[in-house]
């Protein structure tokens, strides 16, 4: 079996990947993903124990024991280029003998949780209410830099979105990706589901307009107006794409549960989100104990 090349696997001095400064036993199977390190103790002061806390520039882990069950809070930052270092580092831990360089003979799976902050495009969608996203929606591009792209991608829901947007061929073609059916029946029940855009900015790729015009001026009257199936999308962010799509690739499974901050068909921002998102990483804990 061919060995990694170093400067494909970066390890530090200590063993430890690249990034996230993680060893192989840092790491649970039950994963919390959030995007600003200053949630990560929000999580973990829910733990029992903890038992790991390390940091490396936005990459703050805590890993320890609720109700039995071992779980990590890890925080990507903010895009879905971090999650490319994120899952591919975290897939690497557990799959890899970092010693050889090589991979193991058994796969491990991995479950990620993201719970972070949203911006609904449907006007029934109140602020202050988790979404579940049901499939990712990838204006990000990431996905396509990966050679079995297709495999995991809903084809007919891209031609579909790709036609009714009149979709720019200077942009990069968007992908959609299913979250992990178990874990959106187990975790994500009793919320609203739907399709969630990953937007690679927050001003112009979600339509917001400042002092810059923008591509396509009716950009979100066009996403509210989209179904599939009876799917519609629900709302944007900027990380559930590119987790849904590496996990698949990889073998891991992936669900995204955002709190709605702000509706955008609306004009309405949370006048204080923070205690919703407490309850809401309180309602995932005790969901994963059950899995």
């Amino acid at each position: 079996m061919q060995q990694i090349q170093q400067s494909e696997l970066i390890l530090n001095p200590d063993g430890s990947i690249y990034h996230l400064k993680l060893r192989p036993e840092d790491v649970a199977e039950y994963i919390i993903l959030v995007g600003d390190q200053d949630r990560v103790p929000v999580v973990s002061q829910f733990f029992d124990t903890v038992e790991v806390q390390k940091q490396n520039r936005e990459f703050r882990t805590h890993t320890g024991i609720y109700k039995g069950r071992r779980i990590s809070a890890i925080s990507t930052g903010i895009g879905t280029d971090n999650i490319d270092i994120v899952v591919n580092e975290l897939d690497a831990l557990v799959n890899f003998d970092l010693e050889q360089r090589v991979p193991k003979s058994t796969h491990k799976t991995l479950n990620f949780i993201r719970i972070g902050t949203s911006g609904a495009l449907q006007k029934d969608i109140l602020v202050d209410t988790p979404v579940a996203s049901m499939i990712g929606c990838g204006f990000d591009g990431l996905l396509n830099f990966y050679a079995d792209r297709n495999k995991v991608s809903n084809l007919e829901l891209e031609k579909a979105f790709v036609e009714h947007m009149n979709y720019s061929p200077i942009l990069a073609r968007p992908y959609f990706v299913d979250a992990s059916p178990h874990l959106l029946e187990k975790i994500a029940f009793d919320m609203i589901q739907g399709i969630t855009i990953s937007a690679p900015g927050f001003y112009g790729p979600q339509g917001r307009v400042l002092r810059l015009p923008i591509l396509d001026s009716e950009v979100n009257k066009k996403i509210e107006a989209f179904s599939f199936e009876g799917k519609r999308i629900t709302n944007y962010e900027m990380e559930c794409s590119a987790i849904y799509g590496l996990s698949k690739l990889l073998g891991h499974n992936a669900l995204t549960i955002c709190n709605i901050v702000a509706n955008r068909q609306r004009g309405e921002f949370s006048k204080d989100y923070k205690p919703h998102i407490i309850t809401t990483i309180q309602k995932v804990l005790d969901r994963i104990v059950t899995l």
